[in-house]
């Protein structure tokens, strides 16, 4: 019995895959999901509540995941002795990016979902959640700098965001464009030098 339930499960999972690819989550219909699953509406209202709790049990995981690495390397640089920071500052970084490259190939559908087709679900700002979270340790580390003595100039908290905003749409690029694997780490590497480059010369190094 469990396992027929894995497998509707599974059909319907697949047929709302599909359907949100191609319509998005608010264009996509529910009952051409059931119809395409082969399932009747009091099947799929056994599984889910909704539509939006459909389309959170393919994302979900891959959104804490995603989320979850990105906060892990923010949370581990920002708790190196101060003294370390600027040594490592582009190492945990490289480290997190090139393991984001490497899941977003591995996932490329529920990662497409979550990036490109979320609007009107709570998933629709994800990337500005990020962006968000970049901004704030961004100035921590300025601070971090200039207690450690460097002359680091005032940037604004509207200037950091659209810095960081531009560099997380370049890393999701590799979802909207669906680059191979080894252009995507080639792409994202370069990219990373550009932003590292301006940072250092708004920071006049």
């Amino acid at each position: 019995m469990e396992e027929k339930s894995n497998v509707t499960l599974k059909k319907i999972q697949e047929a709302a895959m599909a359907e949100f690819l191609d319509k998005g989550f608010q264009g996509a219909s529910l009952r051409q999901i059931v119809k395409n699953a082969g399932v009747t509406t009091g099947a799929f209202y056994g599984y889910f509540s909704s539509k939006e709790a459909l389309f959170a049990s393919i994302v979900e995981p891959h959104a804490a995941a995603l989320m979850g690495r990105f906060m892990e390397a923010q949370t581990s640089f920002a708790e190196l002795p101060e003294e370390q920071q600027p040594d490592h500052m582009g190492e945990e970084s490289s480290n997190c990016v090139h393991w984001m490259v490497d899941y977003i190939c591995q996932h490329r559908e529920p990662v497409k979902l979550l990036l490109t087709r979320a609007e009107g679900t709570s998933y629709e700002h994800f990337v500005h959640s990020m962006v968000e979270v970049e901004v704030e340790y961004t100035l921590q580390y300025m601070e971090v700098l200039r207690r450690l003595g460097r002359d680091i100039p005032e940037l604004s908290q509207s200037l950091c965001h659209i810095i960081a905003s531009g560099m997380m749409s370049g890393i999701f690029e590799i979802v909207i464009h669906d680059m191979p694997r080894e252009q995507a780490l080639r792409d994202v590497d370069q990219l990373r030098d550009f932003y590292t480059a301006g940072w250092l010369k708004l920071m006049g190094a």
